[in-house]
Parts: C-alpha cells; structure tokens; sequence
C-alpha cells in the first residue's frame, strides 16, 4: 500500500487532500532526509521518502489518500544540540501545519530525544521509538457549510468580553447532556448560549484551544494534567481533547459548529493563542515536533551557546519570530482560524515575546509590521498580553495601532482602590476614563484598554475578596508558584467564614469591582464564573485543575444567584447608555454648547478637585459627572448621540462619607440608579435635590441618573 508517490508540491505546507489524493509538505532547513509517514487502521507504519525539496520544503503527493488518513513525519539531519541541531528518526513528529491530531500525547522516555539519567544528558541520544505514544495527525476535509455565517464585527467600544474555558464552562451544567459537557458542542449548547445572552456580553475569549501538551512529565507524576492548555503544539489543530465525537477529525467540525451557533446567537469567538513558545520545553524538554523538524529554525537559541534555550516566557524556549518560516507559520495558522473556522479575533499570550527583534521589545517588528499590512487580520480584533517575563518585557501602552491590550494597570490600580490601599486618585481617573495616559497619544481610542479585575490567572472575583494569600497546595509544589502580590483583601477573615457581616461585605466588594468595570471607558472583560461568586478556595494558579477547583459550579446558592442577577442588570444598564461606552476620549470640556463639561471630577463636598487632591494618596472617595448631552462622536449612521446624564459618587473609605451635589448640577433632579449595598440595580430608586446630601457607605458605589 501507499507504494505511489508523485512529486507533488511545495504549498500549501501540511497535508492537502483535492478529491483525488492529498499532498504533503513540510519545511527544514537543515534536515537531510524527511520521511512521510503513513499509518493504517491497524497502526501499522509505512515510510515514504520525500525526494523533492523546493526552497528547503520537503513535498509528495500520494494518490487515493484521503480525509481520516493518519500519518506523522521521522526527520533526518544531525543529532548535535552544542550546534543547535536535534534531529532524531527515531521520533514520529507531529505535522506543525496538521488540521487535526487524533489524541493526546502520551509520557514516557521514549518521547525524548536523548537518554534519560544519562550522564550528558541531552547531549546523548536516544534510539527509542515513541510511535506509540505519539498521537498521528489526520488528513481532513475542509469542506463545511457555513450558510450565511460571517464575522460579526462588533464594534470595539460595544464589545463585553467573556473569558473562559471549553471544558470547564459546561464540565458540570445540569442542563447540558453528560456526553456533551466540556466540549465544543457543550458550549454550543442552547443551554450555554443562553447563559451567554442572558448576560449581556458580545464575545467569548476562549482560552487555548490549539492541540496542546496535556500531560507533562512534571504533572504526570504528581497525578495532575495541563488544564488551561497554554503549551501548544499545533497553531492549526482545535484540542481533541474538547470533541464530544470519537471520530476521528470530527473536532474540526464539531468546533466550526460551535462558532456558527455562537454567532447566530450574536456571540463572536476570540482565541486566546500562544505564539511565544510552545510545549516541547527547554533544552531537556521531550521532541514532539519544531524541535526535530528543524530546531535551528524554529526556536531562538541562546547566541554562541545553542544547546540551550532564550526564554522569554518562562516555559522553556521562545519561537525564533526572525525567521521567514516561523513568521509564515503564525500568519498562516492566523489566516487558518479567520478564513476557515470564522473566529472573529486573537488574545496573544505574552505578546511582547513575540516582538522581540533581537533582545529588547521592538514595537515595529516584523510581526507587527506584517499584521498590520494583511488583508485577512486589518479587521479582526487583535489583543495584546502586553508582558512577557524577559527584560523589559512590560509593555502596557506600548503596543501599536489595531492592537488591543490587557490593561494590567487598570487592575493593578482598581483592586489596591477598593482594597483602601494608599494610592493616587488620578491614577484611578485615568483607568476609569480610559487610560488616555497610556494609548491616546500613538493615535488609539479607549477600546485599546481591555479593562479586567479577575482573568484566569490569579484568584477569582470572590477570592479576590476572601484571600489575602494564595492556597495553592493541591498544585503540589509547596505553594510556592504563583504571583504572592495578589493586591487582594479578605475582608476581615482568611477564606470560608460563617461571620454574616463579613459575607456581606464581601458581596458588596464584589459589586464594587463590576460596577466600577461596565463603568469604565474601555472594553470590559468578566471572568467567567465572577458573575456567579466562583471560587477556587485561595487557588491563584489552578493551570493543573482540570477539577471542581477550575469547573464552573451551577449549583447556587442565594447569594450567587443575587450577584447574577445584579450583573444582567449591570451589563444591560452600561447597553442602556452610550455615556458609559464612548468611541473616542472625553474632552473635558462643552461641546454641543450646554455649558457643562462633558466630564467633570468633584471632590465629596462639591468642589471641583484640585491638583493638591489628585496627588493626595490617602483620598479614597471621587465624585464624577458624566454629560450625556456632551458625546462627541455621532453613531453609525451620523446620527447624533444623546444620552442619560449620571453622578457617581466612589468610597472606598471604612467610613460612610456624604457627598454634595456640585453647585452647577444643583438644580436638577437625581435619582439612584445603582447602590452597591443592594445587591440589585435600582432602576427607579430614592430621589434627591439640591436640598439633600447623599450618604454613601463605606466601601460602595452611589450611581444617580439625572431626571428630565
């Protein structure tokens, strides 16, 4: 069988079946052999000598191959990792370029390149066959019908931001058939989908869904797996793990369908991806793809001494973005996942590796400069982690034009606000308006700022206000991983506590951190499971979890079930008022001639505030008035935009504080539209004129809506 190969062609790269036969190509530099590697219904293996190479891509075609077909790549070249090069036949290679692998990766010695407990360690090498514990990619075909399916393209300033995880969203929804729960499929669920909606938000952020190492050695030993899935090692390939089928490349289909219900529910899709590096590790890390491809090529080496790694992310190795082909292959897996599966975005992991020329943070490399002139990309959303952990790395407000970014100051700046932690009232202005001080000047709008509390890694929304320290014991390494600055507050007690004036006051911190979120200027991202009081018990780092500790529990008690309800409300009364989501930057001044500033700031007792008190540390209550007469930008048809105006009034100060309404707004009337200590939005709560001070509670939000 399979005793006929053609020449075939140099592209596309990875396994292309036309109807008739598939071709298949695959690019090493270096190499001076590559064999194909066919396997049949048995798992019985036929190699196929690649003997035509264009432009160091080794291509054959082989007819009558096609969708289902299994197969993988042994690549020859020199075993000399002090030279950079670790090459080894004796390792099946996963297709860089595959569409679908068949499973997950199993552990053992024979996945290594070089000789375990041997005295030179990686400097050995290894004659161990690990065909058996390498899963095969599989040829598919592409074709699917989509109907009227399209990218939504939410505009980026009415953009709510939903992070979560396949698996663990449905793992345990009560609604959702066993078989489907913590799958593509579970997640396109009706049930899901109407979580979804009933919410209010615009857009799952999914968090990696690129095949990926679920089992490394490290976890294996300690009877854990990789959960949050961040060590790919496939840019084409959705997880296997996430199918309900067991069919055998079904997880393509399953995930188009997933998106197309998500869309047709109005949801758009974001990949969190995870470019920088990828799961075969550091320079004692097992050989499962780039790295015996062609380990020169792929991954930056340390320069004149290429036996070990660069490693900017802190996993290991760093991809070599200087190089054409790797370049290539993350423009092609982008372009893959836009053109053929229809997501409608990208959150890039650790991005600021990716931007590294040589060693410092180059805003106008390469990469960037070949995002920016791609047809495909110009319109989807494209989010930056703006960090990675190399020198210099920190890169928040440095990224440029169509780019997004996590906005870690904002969450720095929120959590040690609420938490009464000493810190500047105008650095608290920026983040609530925006963050002008960081995106405005190189010409980007306030939909740059991705505004969050709580992401996935760290403590959830109801830790962050149960935990002053991290528990991560169950990650079985003495809780020492982890961030230990979680600029977190307990409220009084360490975790679990019966104290019924601590749990209120931890419900009440809770909507302080969502109000102050769907009200800031920016895009918005929850959690998931914030909305609901999710819990890891104090876990920071629960990558390891795929448990009850990282599952969403739909189980509710009161107390979750009022804060869902309070954060539908929230997120429909930011939908309700442009004033909340603004295209482009406040001005500070009057615009369409009321002779109100479009934004005003106030001190407690009306004043306006001073400089003295936006660099007073110790301040801990704002008062804000925001003009809904005053929205600059008109709407999408050029309409103008006139909405609600609203006082907010911030204290996060022990004490009650009353706050006076400012002497030019005293002649009209307010009316509560949000208090933090209900949990619920008042839609039509306690009026209040000139006449009357306004109590707000310590540690609470007062929102009021201007009548008539």
């Amino acid at each position: 069988m399979y005793r006929t190969l053609w020449p075939g062609k140099p592209y596309p790269l990875g396994a292309a079946w036309d109807g008739k036969g598939t071709n298949f190509a695959l690019f090493s530099e270096h190499a001076t052999q590559v064999e194909l590697c066919l396997f049949d219904a048995q798992g019985r293996e036929t190699r196929l000598l690649l003997t035509e190479v264009s432009n160091f891509v080794w291509h054959g075609y082989v007819p009558s191959v096609g969708p289902g077909q299994r197969y993988g790549f042994r690549v020859h070249g020199p075993y000399d990792p002090l030279a950079g090069h670790r090459f080894n036949p004796h390792k099946l290679l996963i297709d860089p370029y595959a569409k679908a692998i068949e499973g997950d990766i199993g552990f053992g010695p024979e996945i290594f390149g070089y000789c375990w407990n041997h005295p030179d360690e990686d400097l050995s090498f290894s004659d161990l066959d690990d065909v058996d514990l390498v899963p095969k990619a599989i040829v598919i075909n592409e074709d699917f019908d989509w109907e009227d399916d399209e990218l939504l393209q939410t505009p980026r300033h009415e953009t709510i931001i939903y992070e979560t995880h396949v698996r663990g969203f449905t793992r345990l929804h009560p609604d959702i058939p066993p078989p489907l729960r913590g799958t593509y499929a579970g997640l396109a669920h009706p049930a899901a989908i109407s979580h979804l909606q009933s919410l209010g938000v615009t857009a799952v952020e999914l968090m990696p869904v690129h095949h990926f190492l679920a089992n490394p050695g490290h976890l294996v030993d300690r009877g854990l797996r990789n959960y949050w899935g961040y060590d790919s090692i496939c840019y084409l390939a959705p997880y296997a793990g996430y199918s309900a089928s067991g069919v055998q490349g079904e997880q393509v289909i399953e995930f188009k369908q997933m998106v197309k219900a998500l869309h047709k529910a109005g949801i758009e899709v974001i990949l969190d991806v995870v470019y920088n590096h990828t799961g075969e590790g550091n320079h004692l890390g097992p050989t499962l793809s780039l790295r015996g491809i062609d380990n020169a090529s792929y991954y930056r080496l340390v320069e004149g001494s290429p036996r070990y790694y660069m490693d900017f992310t802190g996993c290991g190795n760093s991809l070599n973005v200087r190089h054409p082909q790797v370049l290539k292959l993350i423009m092609d897996s982008l372009r893959y996942w836009v053109l053929e599966m229809h997501v409608d975005g990208f959150r890039f992991d650790l991005a600021s590796a990716l931007a590294r020329e040589l060693y410092a943070v180059d805003r106008l490399a390469a990469f960037f400069d070949i995002i920016h002139q791609d047809p495909v990309l110009a319109d989807v959303k494209l989010i930056a982690e703006p960090w990675d952990v190399g020198e210099g790395g920190y890169q928040v407000g440095e990224f440029p034009l169509l780019w997004s970014e996590w906005n870690g100051k904002y969450r720095d700046t929120v959590r040690d606000f609420w938490r009464g932690e000493d810190s500047l009232l105008a650095d608290f202005a920026y983040r609530f308006t925006g963050s002008s001080d960081l995106y405005q000047s190189n010409g980007r709008n306030p939909s740059a700022s991705i505004n969050f509390v709580t992401a996935h890694d760290g403590f959830t929304l109801y830790d962050l206000v149960s935990y002053n320290d991290k528990h991560n014991e169950d990650n079985g390494e003495d809780n020492r991983d982890g961030e230990s600055h979680n600029r977190s507050w307990n409220c009084g007690v360490e975790g679990d506590t019966d104290d019924p004036k601590v749990l209120t006051l931890r419900q009440q911190q809770q909507r302080n951190f969502l109000v102050t979120l769907m009200l800031s200027q920016g895009v918005p991202m929850l959690l998931s499971g914030d909305e609901m009081g999710r819990t890891q018990k104090g876990n920071n780092n629960a990558y390891c979890q795929d448990n009850e500790i990282s599952w969403l529990n739909w189980s509710l008690q009161p107390e979750n079930e009022a804060l869902l309800d309070f954060t539908r409300q929230l997120i429909e009364f930011r939908r309700q008022h442009p004033v909340f989501r603004r295209r482009k930057w406040f001005q500070g001044r009057a615009i369409h001639g009321s002779g109100v500033h479009d934004i005003v700031w106030f001190n407690p007792d009306g004043g306006e505030m001073t400089e003295a008190q936006w660099e007073d540390g110790f301040a801990k209550a704002i008062a804000i008035f925001l003009n809904g007469e005053e929205i600059a930008t008109p709407g999408a048809r050029g309409e103008r935009i006139i909405d609600d105006s609203f006082l907010l009034f911030f204290n996060a100060h022990y004490e009650l504080i009353e706050f006076t309404i400012p002497p030019g707004l005293q002649n009209w009337d307010w009316v509560v539209a949000i208090d933090t200590q209900v949990p619920y939005v008042i839609w039509e709560g306690m009026r209040y004129t000139q006449d009357k001070p306004i109590p707000v509670a310590a540690r609470s939000v007062v929102v009021l809506r201007r009548l008539g």
